[in-house]
Order: C-alpha cells, then sequence, then structure tokens
C-alpha cells in the first residue's frame, strides 16, 4: 500500500495533467496551440508521416474539449485511489468530507470508465437520491441523473474539479500547497474568463471589429445576470 507522501504525489501528476488539458484548450481556442508534428515518426516497428498523424485546426478545436473532458477521469481516479488507499472504510468513515470525497470522485470515475468519450451516469442503487457535498468545493446531486450524459453542471465545472484535487491533498492528506513554490510567469497572452466567455487584451481591435465596451486596471465589465469580469491592478499581477 502506498504511504501517503507516494499518493500525494500521484495526485499531483494527475492535478497537472488537468491543468494542462485546460492550457491546450485555452491555446486552441487562441489559436496559439502549435498542431506540428514529425514528419515522419518511426517508433518500432510502426511508421507514420504528418499526413497520418497530424491535426486539422477543426478537429484539435473538437478535441481539445475532450482532452479537458478525460483529464478529468484521470483525476478523480487518482482522488478515489487516494482516499481508498489512506481512509479505511472509506464509503462509511466518520468524517463526512471524506465520504462525499470518494463518493463524488468514484462516480466521477465510474461514469468515465463506462464511456470515456461520451461519459454516462451509472448510480449505484444506495447512492440515488442523494447529494454529496463538500462546502464551497463542490457537490453532486445524484437524482435523476442514472443513465444521463454527464455535463459540467452536474459537479460544478472544471474549476470544481481542480478545487476538488486541492482541496482533498490539502485538508485529508494533510500536504498544504508549498507558498514558496516556484511560480509560473505571467501568461504572454492577457486573458480573463468567465465559464468559456474569454476576455482578451489586445493593443489594437482586429479589422472588422467594433469596441462595445472596455475595461482597464482594477475595473470591473459587467455582463449581466450577475456574472462580472474583473481585471486586477497593475499591482495585483
Amino acid at each position: 500500500m502506498d504511504d501517503r507522501d507516494t499518493l500525494v504525489k500521484k495526485l499531483m501528476v494527475a492535478e497537472q495533467q488537468f491543468r494542462l488539458a485546460c492550457t491546450v484548450n485555452l491555446a486552441v481556442t487562441n489559436n496559439v496551440q502549435t498542431l506540428d508534428v514529425p514528419v515522419e515518426w518511426t517508433f518500432g516497428g510502426h511508421k507514420v508521416t504528418y499526413e497520418d498523424f497530424g491535426l486539422r485546426k477543426d478537429q484539435a478545436e473538437i478535441i481539445a474539449a475532450h482532452l479537458e473532458m478525460t483529464a478529468t477521469f484521470v483525476i478523480c481516479a487518482a482522488i478515489r485511489d487516494a482516499l481508498v488507499c489512506y481512509f479505511p472504510n472509506t464509503r462509511n468513515h466518520t468524517n463526512q468530507d471524506v465520504v462525499s470525497a470518494y463518493q463524488i470522485s468514484r462516480i466521477l470515475r465510474n461514469a468515465f470508465s463506462h464511456s470515456v468519450i461520451s461519459p454516462v451516469w451509472s448510480i449505484d442503487d444506495d447512492c440515488k437520491d442523494r447529494v454529496f457535498e463538500i462546502n464551497e468545493v463542490i457537490s453532486l446531486n445524484t437524482t435523476g441523473l442514472q443513465g444521463q450524459f454527464v455535463n459540467w453542471q452536474d459537479y460544478g465545472g472544471p474549476l470544481a474539479i481542480f478545487k476538488f484535487g486541492r482541496f482533498v491533498r490539502e485538508n485529508l492528506l494533510k500536504c498544504k500547497v508549498d507558498q514558496k513554490r516556484k511560480k509560473p510567469p505571467f501568461p504572454t497572452i492577457e486573458i480573463y474568463q468567465q465559464g468559456r466567455l474569454l476576455l482578451r487584451r489586445v493593443e489594437e481591435l482586429p479589422t472588422g471589429v467594433t469596441q462595445i465596451a472596455s475595461v482597464g486596471p482594477g475595473e470591473t465589465l459587467d455582463l449581466g445576470n450577475g456574472h462580472q469580469i474583473r481585471v486586477p491592478p497593475i499591482g495585483e499581477r
């Protein structure tokens, strides 16, 4: 059985893969993700060319979103495995957060296990019509989900999954994120995102685009229906 440090390392790998998948999805959306592959690639007894193996831009736009979804499967599987290894009697543990984390990760993993490309909910009888929740992190209401395709609204979307993994690592496995760790550089393309809506900073408007609103450092753009995007002051960047 793996010790805590090994479980944490596996969970970190799954989290980083998930973050990379989300990053690739954004890069494809912004048309800055290279789609270059080897002109010719040999491996073992096989050989392919770029014409066989490469992706067109229109294909990448579809697949990038699927990549993000399948990375959800990876991180949920890693969470479930870590909990089972670290906590005895996980399903009936005295800590309700452990129980909820186990059930959410297990149910999501099972949905992808049955169909990775088009995950479908498969809810055990003892989990039907129940709510599994970690306060301010993630929530899954299983009522009416049996046999339905998985939608991000069912569990809260990609940031809920990211926060879910961090919660398990920091609060349940008791391994805090190092606040002195080396941070990534500031992004080369300055983007603020609300759901799937992107707000991108540009030096000048592209040809044919009409300006309808603008925001500067420290200002907030009101998108309506309670949605806002805030551009942080320069000092917070």
